[in-house]
């Protein structure tokens, strides 16, 4: 991902918000809140920041991003959490997989251990995350924790 391209990670976090079927999206200010801002804000300029995008005939459909932040999916200070997200029509179509298991191969060249994010049980995105070697490890009343051991 290319500096100039840091700020379309606002719009991917509001893509990455699991709607349940039937519910209405919430409002875009909802990205302001401090849970959500961690993901984004200042993103580039902390050490561990990394990110990749997929493109489609020219236009960006989707992106991956980690970085040291205290989330949802936080396990420990030495682990980068994963956000990832794709434009709607892109869904489905090996994009996610494969920006998941390209970003899984920088860490870990990178010397991480293992990497870790956080998702709603009801959200289809879990049989992806389970097939790039995710595990669940702890789960709430509505989300899994699940990390990637790396070695």
């Amino acid at each position: 991902m290319k500096e100039s391209e840091y700020p379309l990670l606002k719009h991917f976090l509001y893509e990455a918000i699991f709607v349940p079927e039937g519910t209405a999206p919430p409002s875009k200010s909802i990205l302001e809140i401090p849970e959500l801002q961690v993901y984004i804000a200042g993103f580039g300029h902390e050490e561990h920041d990394r990110s990749l995008v997929a493109e489609v005939d020219g236009r960006v459909a989707g992106a991956v991003w980690v970085r040291m932040m205290n989330d949802y999916g936080h396990i420990d200070n030495e682990t980068p959490s994963f956000a990832i997200s794709l434009y709607r029509e892109y869904r489905g179509l090996g994009i996610g997989t494969e920006l998941m298991r390209r970003m899984l191969a920088i860490l870990k060249s990178c010397g991480y251990e293992k990497a870790s994010l956080a998702v709603q049980k009801a959200n289809y995105a879990v049989k992806l995350y389970q097939n790039t070697g995710f595990e669940i490890v702890g789960e709430t009343e509505e989300e899994y924790i699940m990390v990637n051991r790396l070695g």
